[in-house]
């Protein structure tokens, strides 16, 4: 994504560089592929990147995989989402968070942002969000029934308190909206994170928050799609492929409601399997910062 900025850099001050933790593949130019044959070090976040750069003849000294830098976040504000649970009622581990995108994300709505109004991504968003919300709000009301937790639809961008209560709340009935919480208003990583590690899990279609939670040793369901980059096969890679969802796949569409409620139903198991990947990621963490500190000369 900074792929200029690195560019810049090299021709400015001739210094050495490396980059951590990127997708490669989506958006990448022929110079973007010279630019980190450059580079003395280059780790992708998943394993699908690091084929791609290979097969594009991408070598470095250092070149692996590397979990995504947000596994690392350790913000806090704890008394924000205390309170915040506490106004919902909504009691430490007795609830799930659940989290919905759409396929082209619509900075178009976005005050402030000046963004044009992108004709043909509103088109497939249209076209694929019932499809694409469907098994997640099957799963929402199967956890409500079957199960004694409660289910918190909350954001990770701004556009997503909007489309959590079209797609979800209001598509409710009032004996499931008895137990669902739909967030109005946005929040920052600080607070989302103390919310989340007071879950019981994460499950829904984004990819960062539930890469924060297994960072922090919380369970996370991530569903993904073909406008999404690569970056979801980390789940794979860090052991998690049970968790991890093609909604474009019908057969995987059917797996998505079973694997929420195994997570809600018996949560020292899933706990279990969070905490081994979580413990994949940090051995990870550890080996590539020394490949990092030995090549920053720290």
């Amino acid at each position: 994504m900074a792929a200029k900025d690195v560019a810049a850099f090299v021709k400015h001050t001739g210094k050495p560089f490396g980059v951590y933790g990127i997708t490669d593949g989506s958006f990448r130019s022929g110079d973007d592929q010279e630019i980190l044959r450059q580079a003395k070090f280059a780790f992708f976040r998943d394993s699908v990147s690091l084929g791609h750069a290979k097969k594009e003849g991408v070598k470095c000294p250092a070149m692996d995989f590397a979990p995504d830098g947000a596994f690392a976040c350790d913000l806090r504000d704890d008394a924000k989402a205390e309170a915040f649970l506490k106004a919902n009622k909504l009691e430490e581990g007795k609830f799930l968070c659940c989290l919905s995108r759409l396929r082209y994300t619509p900075y178009w709505t976005i005050p402030g942002k000046n963004r044009p109004f992108d004709a043909k991504r509103h088109a497939r968003n249209e076209t694929m969000k019932e499809h694409d919300h469907a098994p997640l709000r099957e799963a929402i009301i199967a956890v409500v029934r079957e199960t004694p937790l409660k289910v918190l639809l909350c954001p990770e961008d701004m556009t997503q308190m909007a489309m959590g209560k079209e797609m979800f709340w209001d598509k409710l009935l009032d004996d499931v909206k008895a137990r669902v919480v739909w967030r109005e208003k946005f929040w920052l990583t600080d607070e989302a994170l103390s919310t989340y590690v007071r879950s019981a899990g994460l499950f829904g279609s984004e990819m960062h928050s539930p890469i924060m939670a297994i960072g922090a040793g919380v369970p996370a369901i991530v569903c993904r799609f073909e406008e999404q980059t690569s970056k979801g096969i980390m789940w794979r890679d860090i052991g998690l492929g049970d968790w991890l969802f093609d909604l474009d796949r019908e057969e995987e569409i059917k797996r998505v409601v079973p694997a929420v409620l195994a997570m809600a139903k018996d949560p020292v198991a899933a706990r279990t399997m969070a905490q081994k990947g979580r413990g994949f990621v940090q051995q990870h963490q550890r080996e590539t910062m020394d490949v990092l500190r030995k090549c920053l000369g720290g």
